[in-house]
């Protein structure tokens, strides 16, 4: 047993079966305070969101959150967002421009004021449609030199984010800032947009076994002994997973 970095996401990962989520914030609770290991929470959730989760649920203090499906990182309940992360977004970012050029896609439903951030614009988007969509959207920012990153997950949700945001490279960002090796790094996840941390390669990767077809997929087709696809759901099959690779 020795120090690792778990970053789990919350909705239908971590949370989901408040006993199973008891046992593994227990297990992970002693695990931290024997070996030093660090909890971070990656979620697709806003600051307001977010707080509202942790009224509702005993969530384990994190030793950082990852907001906003990675344009917002604060440490240690920091009320203030890491400004190295932010700067690095900041750069080849223009939102202005990307709202302008989405207004003439008429499937692209705005989502409400609480669900966007400076980096962050997010839409609702049907399923039936998306791939059409997203192709044709990427190509009209690409002619206008705006790189993004277009997440889209849950068959309803796309977040455009700058080219350097996404939970992926939230994840890298924290390993570097605490010195973490991708083989003492845990990777948690069950949707579209969590599929970043996985595809970076930076980390051991455990897929609860509620996943969404999106995640399920990708991972069959893109196979690895160093991703796990639980058998159990939500807060079990994290540690089903962290059992089978013998971190806990």
């Amino acid at each position: 047993m020795s120090q690792f970095l778990f970053i789990t996401d919350l909705d239908d990962t971590l949370v989901g079966d408040d006993a199973a989520m008891a046992q593994l914030n227990e297990r992970l609770s002693q695990h931290r305070q024997q070996h030093g290991t660090k909890i971070v929470y990656s979620t697709g959730r806003s600051p307001t969101l977010y707080q509202q989760l942790t009224q509702e649920k005993p969530l384990l203090e994190p030793d950082a959150v990852v907001l906003g499906v990675g344009t917002m990182i604060f440490h240690n309940g920091s009320p203030e967002p890491d400004a190295t992360w932010q700067a690095r977004l900041r750069q080849h970012w223009d939102r202005d421009r990307i709202l302008a050029t989405v207004a003439h896609f008429a499937d692209l439903e705005l989502q409400p004021e609480s669900e966007q951030n400076e980096f962050k614009a997010s839409y609702f988007l049907y399923e039936t449609v998306a791939t059409e969509v997203m192709t044709e959207l990427q190509t009209n920012l690409q002619q206008q030199g705006l790189e993004v990153n277009l997440v889209y997950s849950g068959g309803k949700h796309l977040d455009i984010l700058p080219k350097a945001a996404n939970k992926g490279f939230a994840l890298a960002f924290l390993q570097e800032q605490w010195g973490f090796e991708r083989h003492h790094t845990v990777a948690c996840g069950d949707s579209g947009n969590d599929l970043s941390m996985f595809e970076i390669n930076r980390s051991r990767g455990i897929i609860v076994g509620n996943a969404m077809t999106e995640l399920r997929q990708w991972h069959e087709a893109n196979p690895s002994s160093d991703r796990y696809l639980a058998t159990q759901h939500h807060a079990a099959g994290v540690l089903e997973g962290l059992q089978y690779f013998e971190l806990l």
